[in-house]
Order: structure tokens, then C-alpha cells, then sequence
């Protein structure tokens, strides 16, 4: 089932355009992102994939058929570059899927200045930039999609993750935020947050995802999700979409949720 189907937005003065003809894709060597770019090729989208591993993303390129720039988005000017490489290849671009995204686990009180700072700068800072440096294309054709990829930790603190779960929240106020600011300009802004999903982000960040419950989601379920409330021009999507219940408890009865997250995690 494909989930590039013609849609108008929710939200804006002008439809934008979906399915998308041109994307840039972050994160697309592996996992989500990885995922995203592949169903946007299978629906005839020409995309800018960018990356830090370049092997990965060679190979995802060549699934893809798509334009590839390994990249360091946190190095200072990155977003220019990425921006400008867009233009050059895709044109006007439809739509902006931040994925790239870097984790991190263990006590607070022993994580260095330097592993947060990191976090930040991968987190927070890079799609920021990225955002700010193609938006006002966007604008100036009042048109254009912004898919970012949050996290439950952004809505929901995780234990043993402070310093990830403090980044994504940044992007829930980021997402909020622009997505009032953007309003009647004709860009659409939907932010993703999933639970638990089945990628190397756990080996990456160094630490395994031992808990039993919930139990990891496909990165493929994550992408066509996402994708799909993007065409919609949804604010929000949860993935599955159960944790926005847990959302609404601890925003009701936070008392509550303290005791069940005491018991699962």
C-alpha cells in the first residue's frame, strides 16, 4: 500500500504539493530515514539523500536512483551547502524529512560536556539550521512540507536518557512554534514521534534496548506513517499511535503515569 497519494494539506493558504516530486531526506543511510527514501522513490519522488556514512548511503542512493551528499550536518555551513546542492539538482524542493538524529544513554550526572554538546549540535541545532536555510524557498513559492522525526523522549522524559529526551523536546517547541508561524503561507509542518523502533540507533548510541515492553516497531511502519500525516498535512503523528494515550495520562494525571512508568519503564 502506498501512501503517496494525492491529498491537500490541512493547513496553509494553497495546497501543497503531495505526492512530492523533489525531497531532501537526512538520516537516509539507515533506519527511518533509510526507510523514508525508499518509499518516496517508489512514488516517483526525486530526492537529495544526506548522510554522514557514506557507504550506507551510496547504497540507498543506488536503491534509490536518488542524488546523494555525505555530510556532517553539525559542521558549521553543512546546511548551506546541503541547501544549495538541493537547488542545484531537485529545483524547487517539496518537501524537507529531518531524520538524522543521535543517541545517548546512561547516568546523567556522569555524561560528559562533550557528549551533550554533541547531542545538541545533532539534535537540536542541525535541523534547525537545515530548516532555516531552505524555508524561505519555501516561503517565497507558498509552498513546501517540513517532516520532522521527534521521539516519545521528547513528550514523555525517559530515565536513563536526559540529555536525548531534553533535545527532542526542543524539537516539539520547534515543530509547535513554526508550524504558528508558518500558518496561511502555504507550508505544512508535521512532527513524528515514535516509540521504541527497530534500528541501529540502539548500537550506535552504545547502549542495547533491553526493556521487554514495548517492543521495537519496524523503521519501515515509522516511514509510511509519517509520510502519509505529511501528505495529510497533520500536525502530529504517534507511532503507534497508543502512546498518545500515555501522553494524555501524564498530562491528566501525571500521579499516574509516575506509578505505570515505575513499573514498565
Amino acid at each position: 500500500m502506498t501512501v503517496l497519494t494525492n491529498r491537500t494539506a490541512r493547513t496553509g493558504t494553497a495546497p501543497a504539493t503531495w505526492p512530492p516530486r523533489t525531497a531532501v531526506v537526512t538520516g537516509a543511510s539507515s533506519g527511518i530515514g533509510r526507510e523514508a527514501a525508499l518509499l518516496l522513490a517508489a512514488g516517483g519522488c526525486r530526492s537529495l539523500l544526506v548522510g554522514r556514512n557514506g557507504a550506507a548511503l551510496d547504497e540507498v542512493a543506488a536503491a534509490t536512483e536518488g542524488h546523494r551528499i555525505s555530510v556532517d550536518l553539525s559542521a558549521a555551513g553543512s546546511e548551506v551547502a546541503v541547501a544549495s546542492r538541493a537547488s542545484e539538482l531537485l529545483g524547487d524542493v517539496d518537501l524537507l524529512v529531518c531524520s538524522a538524529g543521535l543517541g545517548a544513554a546512561g547516568p546523567f550526572d556522569v555524561m560528559s560536556p562533550e557528549a551533550i554538546a554533541e547531542l545538541v549540535a545533532v539534535n537540536v541545532l542541525s535541523p534547525m539550521a537545515l530548516v532555516r536555510a531552505m524555508l524561505p524557498a519555501m516561503l517565497d513559492r507558498g509552498q513546501g512540507r517540513i517532516l520532522i522525526v521527534g521521539s516519545i523522549a521528547g513528550a514523555l522524559g525517559v530515565r536513563g536518557e536526559v540529555a536525548y529526551s531534553a533535545t527532542k523536546a526542543a524539537m516539539v517547541g520547534f515543530a509547535d512554534a513554526l508550524r504558528a508561524e508558518v500558518a496561511g503561507r502555504g507550508i505544512t509542518v508535521t512532527l513524528c514521534l515514535p516509540g521504541v523502533v527497530d534500528t541501529p540507533f540502539f548500537h550506535r548510541r552504545g547502549a542495547p534496548y533491553v526493556r521487554r515492553w514495548p517492543r521495537p516497531i519496524p523503521a519501515a511502519l515509522v516511514a509510511e506513517r509519517m509520510l502519509a500525516a505529511a501528505g495529510r498535512g497533520s500536525a502530529e503523528v504517534w507511532v503507534p499511535g497508543w502512546l498518545l494515550g500515555a501522553v494524555r495520562i501524564h498530562g491528566a494525571v501525571p500521579s499516574l503515569y509516575r506509578r505505570l512508568a515505575g513499573v514498565f519503564g
